[in-house]
Order: C-alpha cells, then sequence, then structure tokens
C-alpha cells in the first residue's frame, strides 16, 4: 500500500441548493478488497443535476452536505492486501453501483436491482467529486493504453446505452427510433450503430443535438418541435414503425409517442427517468404484439464497453460538449443546468495544484 501521509485530500461538497465548495476531507482508509484512487475525470449526469437544483430532495431528505459525481475515471494510487489484478499505476474506470453480492436478485446475474446496493453520490454514499476516494477493487475496470481515464469516465453512461441495446435486442438489420438526442440519448446511438444497426432515426427538440447525432452515425434525424414528429419518424420507415424504439428523453410526451412508433412484433425501451403519469396506448401495444422494457442503470457491461472504445468501434469522447477543471467546479453545475440545450455532456478534470 502507498504512502498517504503527504496527500492532500479535498471533495467538491454540495452545501445548499445550487452551491458548491471545495473542502478539506480526510484521506480515505483502504480496505484489504479495495482500491485507493486518485481522481482524474468525473462526469456529471442528469441525476447529479437533479440533486444541484433541488428535485431529489423529496426522495433523500436532509442529505446535505453531500458530495456527487459517480461518472469516475482515475489511477491506482494503493491497494490492499488481498487485491491481486490491480497495482498501483494502474488506470481505472469505476463502475459506481456495488452490490450485496448476496441476495437472490444478485446471484441471478441481476445485481443492478440489488435492494442493498451502494451506489456512489446516491445518499448517505458520497459521489466520486474528490481528489482520492475508496472504491472496491472488483468494480475498479483496468483501462487499455489506448483509453484515457476521460474516456474511463465515460464507460458509465455507455453502459445505460449498452445495456438498453441490449434490452432492445438491437443487432445487425434491425431499425431504432430514440427519441431524445442527450447524453443518454446519443450513448444508445452508438451502442445501436456498434450492435449493427442498419436505421437510426434520432428526435429531439434542438437542432444542435440532431446535428451531433447526424455526426455520431444516426441515418436521419427528426425536429419534434416541427410539424407532427411521429408521422415524420413513420414516414422515414415506410409506415411500418422501427424494430426498437428507445425513450431516453424522460419525458411522459415522448413516452407516449413510442406505441405508435414501434413496429408490429417490435420492442419499446424506456430507458429515461419519467416521474409523471403517462397517457398510454395499450391497444396499440396489444393490437401490435410488441412489449415494453425497461432500464435501470446496467449489468455486466463494464469490460464490454471499455473494449468497444479501445478497439474503436465506439467513440465515446466524441458526446463531450465541456471540460472544467476542479477549481471551476460551481461554473460547471451551472453550466450543465442552465444550458442543457448546448451543455451535452460535462466533464470535470481534477489534477493536483
Amino acid at each position: 500500500m502507498a504512502n498517504n501521509k503527504n496527500k492532500r485530500n479535498q471533495a467538491a461538497v454540495m452545501t445548499d441548493v445550487r452551491k458548491i465548495e471545495l473542502r478539506d476531507v480526510p484521506m480515505p482508509k483502504i480496505g484489504d478488497n479495495d482500491v485507493g484512487v486518485a481522481v482524474e475525470s468525473v462526469g456529471i449526469c442528469g441525476s447529479d443535476m437533479h440533486f444541484f437544483e433541488g428535485k431529489a430532495f423529496h426522495i433523500f431528505p436532509d442529505s446535505l452536505p453531500f458530495v456527487l459525481g459517480h461518472e469516475c475515471g482515475g489511477t491506482v494510487y494503493a491497494v490492499g492486501k488481498d487485491v491481486k489484478d490491480l497495482v498501483p499505476g494502474n488506470r481505472v474506470a469505476l463502475e459506481p453501483g456495488v452490490p450485496c453480492g448476496k441476495c437472490s436478485l444478485c446471484e441471478s446475474g441481476r445485481y443492478n436491482l440489488c435492494p442493498n446496493v451502494v451506489f456512489m453520490a446516491t445518499p448517505p454514499h458520497d459521489g466520486a467529486l474528490m481528489r482520492y476516494i475508496r472504491h472496491p477493487a472488483h468494480k475498479a475496470f483496468k483501462l487499455p493504453d489506448n483509453v484515457t481515464t476521460q474516456e474511463g469516465a465515460l464507460i458509465e453512461p455507455l453502459s445505460v446505452g449498452m445495456h438498453a441495446a441490449q434490452q432492445g435486442g438491437v443487432c445487425v438489420g434491425k431499425s431504432v427510433i430514440i427519441l431524445g438526442g442527450g447524453c443518454i440519448g446519443l450513448c444508445t446511438l452508438l451502442a445501436a450503430k456498434a450492435y449493427g444497426a442498419t436505421q437510426i432515426i434520432v428526435s429531439d427538440l434542438f437542432q444542435n443535438r440532431l446535428d451531433k447525432a447526424l455526426e455520431l452515425g444516426a441515418t436521419e434525424v427528426v425536429c419534434a418541435g416541427k410539424g407532427d414528429s411521429v408521422q415524420g419518424m413513420l414516414a422515414l420507415t415506410g409506415g411500418k414503425g422501427a424494430d426498437i424504439v428507445f425513450e431516453t428523453a424522460g419525458s411522459g410526451i415522448t413516452a407516449a409517442q413510442t406505441s405508435f412508433l414501434v413496429k408490429s412484433g417490435g420492442t419499446i425501451v424506456i430507458v429515461g427517468n419519467i416521474f409523471e403519469d403517462v397517457s398510454f396506448s395499450f391497444r396499440n401495444l396489444y393490437r401490435k404484439e410488441a412489449q415494453i422494457k425497461t432500464v435501470f442503470r446496467y449489468r455486466n457491461t463494464y469490460p464490454t464497453a471499455i473494449r468497444a472504445v479501445a478497439s474503436g468501434s465506439i467513440q465515446i469522447k466524441s458526446i463531450l460538449s465541456e471540460q472544467f477543471s476542479f477549481a471551476e467546479i460551481q461554473q460547471a453545475f451551472d453550466k450543465a443546468v442552465d444550458d442543457k440545450q448546448n451543455c451535452v455532456k460535462a466533464l470535470i478534470n481534477i489534477s493536483e495544484d
């Protein structure tokens, strides 16, 4: 284990709604099966923004002060005595959810549904916006030499897109509609393309997001704010609808559109967080004998996602729109929340002063 005496730890602590400040905090204590990680890159996720705006505190009251961030890449600086596969100097991507490994869901392989999971930046557990953190070694995935720690931080949202594509059964020859061109929509696009979808239609309200979708491999785009976007998307599929329809915007409006857009025998995948009640046409669904699947985080995706990035099959860094230093943490969150149209994915780069 490395010597921590000369290391100074800091955390970006959320102290109030829309207020974050850097504070000195103790160095983490590394257990026998843990690694100590010098954090280098952390992405700002939609759930982070919900906390920052104060929208999540009805679910997690009295949780301030609190450290956000769960999309994390960094370099190992210390290992516990029972860690065999990692050594100081290894660069890693951290899977933020640590399941119990003992419940029936864990034992069945569906560990993302573990009721006892410890997930970064989910109260009472602090997140990764610190200079140094502790993490269980089995959830720290070594990065190949040609994958940066910035890309390592983006493995987390990519994993959501890959799990969504797996849930939908995307494969060569399939047609796909993605409702929403934000970070998760773009990650779903990248995953669908990598899995072989031959038609990928993306719909969003904002033209800059549609332009980015075309850049990343969408075959067609439809502006949701102009005309009848549902009919526009159907026309692009020859009136039949798509094999797989992904709702990634987290909107009741787009969720209600899915049954009109899915092909007979097709699959709807709900990826976005939809909090409101939705008026949904189940008649469309049963007449088409279509099915609905849902996504909650991901499971067993990190190794595959890392290999896809390393091989060049997925250019995950292309979704980045803004980068900030650790000292600019307040500015970074303000930008992410106040300019959602343009700030699709912001990344915090943490380094020694």
